[in-house]
Parts: structure tokens; C-alpha cells; sequence
């Protein structure tokens, strides 16, 4: 086989390289489109869905230790409204308590910053307690008058009870309806000191402790404060405990 003249070789190789150049330039200019082509397909916001994720997922880290199992649910048509940002912000209203009705704010750092708030609500499925049957004012309270009802906290009174120690044992301030919520205010702590009654008055400092005793002159339950009025004719002041000593207030 006859071997091309070297000059004619020389051409080719030139030629050869010149299309490998050209098809390499060609190559990185596809690429630099299609990367500015992808880089301009990105969202600067992010969807909705995932939006509504970061925010419930927001609300959830906020309210782990309410009585019950929390779900949020937000507006959708809002959150479809949001401006794009690329780092949105999530925050409360000062004041704001994630409980029923809500607004979670969202703010946006750009160089035309902007604010928003997306109307949500809250709720905590959980247990409290309801009266089994009518409830006399005076009486004293067992388990076996109420009864576990399970709903959403948010939709009852604030000081609904939700735990059996805030119910056994208490009395009852007022008549309470049978299926009826019971609540902090309709409920007290039993008199465990009658008016008269002598009392023991203890009063500690710094590596000492005093005790005396004295009349109560009112009644009081468990916390209360009482005043007593000592052997002396004296009148001090104190904290019932639960065994019916007095604690001298400072």
C-alpha cells in the first residue's frame, strides 16, 4: 500500500485538529446553555407544598409539649399568594399563641424585602374530663363522677382539666351539669384547716427552725395563705401545707 506524500499527512493532521477543536467549542457551548437554561428554571421560592411543610413543620417544633396530638392546617389560597424569596423566614406575631385561630408570619430578606402572614389553624386532639352525672356544690370529688373524653382542646374553655390529679379529691365550687367540661374555677382544694382550729407554725432560716402554735382565724386549704394568731395575743402569717402545718411567710 502506497504511503500519502508527508506534506499531504501534515494537511490532514492540521484539518483533524481543527474539527476536534470545533466540535470540542461547539460541545461547551451546548453545555453553558443548557446550564443557563437549567439555572433559569429554578425556582426562587419554594412550591407550595413544600412551603406548607417547612411552616407546619414550624408550628409542630413549637408546640411539643401540649396535652394532645398537634395538626395544623393552612390557607391554601395565601399560601399560593406569596411573593418568591429564596430563604423565606418564619416567625409569631409577638403575642401570638400557636392555640386554635393563627397567623404565622413570613419574612423575605431580598433586596425589596417583604412581609406576610398565612392564616392557620391549630389544633390539639386530647383528652379532659366531663361530669357523668349532676354534681352538687360542696361535694367532693372521686374519679368515678367523670369521665375521659377525647376532642379538640382548642375548641373548649382554656382551663378545661385535662389531668385526673386536678380532679380527685377537689370540691365542687358551684353545681356542675352532668356531661359538662370541668374547669379550674368550678372546682377547689379541700379545707383541711377549720376556723379555731390550733395549728403548728413553723419558721426556718439559715441552720435554724422555730415552730409555735396558734388559732387559725380563718379556714384554708392546702397552698392557702392563713393568718394565726399566737399564744401571745400575736398575729403571723403563712402557707397551709398538705399535713395542715403553717409555714411562716418571710
Amino acid at each position: 500500500m502506497k504511503r500519502l506524500p508527508l506534506c499531504f499527512q501534515r494537511v490532514c493532521s492540521v484539518c483533524a485538529s481543527s474539527v476536534v477543536g470545533a466540535l470540542s467549542l461547539l460541545a461547551l457551548a451546548l453545555v453553558v446553555q443548557t446550564g443557563s437554561a437549567a439555572a433559569k428554571a429554578l425556582p426562587t421560592t419554594p412550591p407550595v407544598n413544600l412551603m406548607g411543610r417547612l411552616m407546619e413543620q414550624f408550628v409542630l417544633d413549637r408546640t411539643a409539649g401540649l396535652p394532645g396530638k398537634v395538626a395544623v392546617r393552612f390557607d391554601k389560597a395565601m399560601l399560593q399568594g406569596l411573593p418568591a424569596c429564596v430563604v423565606p423566614e418564619l416567625f409569631l406575631p409577638a403575642g401570638a399563641r400557636l392555640w386554635g385561630r393563627v397567623s404565622v408570619g413570613v419574612r423575605c430578606n431580598a433586596a425589596q424585602p417583604w412581609v406576610r402572614y398565612v392564616s392557620a389553624y391549630v389544633s390539639v386532639i386530647g383528652v379532659h374530663y366531663v361530669a357523668v352525672q349532676p354534681i352538687t356544690a360542696g361535694q367532693t370529688l372521686s374519679l368515678a363522677d367523670v369521665e375521659v373524653r377525647e376532642g379538640d382542646l382548642t375548641a373548649l374553655p382554656a382551663s378545661v382539666l385535662v389531668d385526673a390529679a386536678q380532679v380527685d379529691g377537689m370540691v365542687a365550687s358551684n353545681r356542675i351539669a352532668a356531661g359538662a367540661p370541668l374547669r379550674r374555677e368550678l372546682l377547689r382544694a379541700p379545707v383541711i384547716v377549720q376556723r379555731g382550729q390550733n395549728v403548728k407554725v413553723m419558721s426556718q432560716g439559715a441552720g435554724f427552725m422555730v415552730s409555735t402554735e396558734g388559732r387559725a382565724m380563718t379556714q384554708a386549704a392546702a397552698g392557702a395563705l392563713l393568718q394565726v394568731k399566737t399564744r401571745g395575743g400575736g398575729v403571723i402569717s403563712g402557707i397551709v401545707r398538705p399535713d395542715g402545718t403553717v409555714e411562716q411567710s418571710p
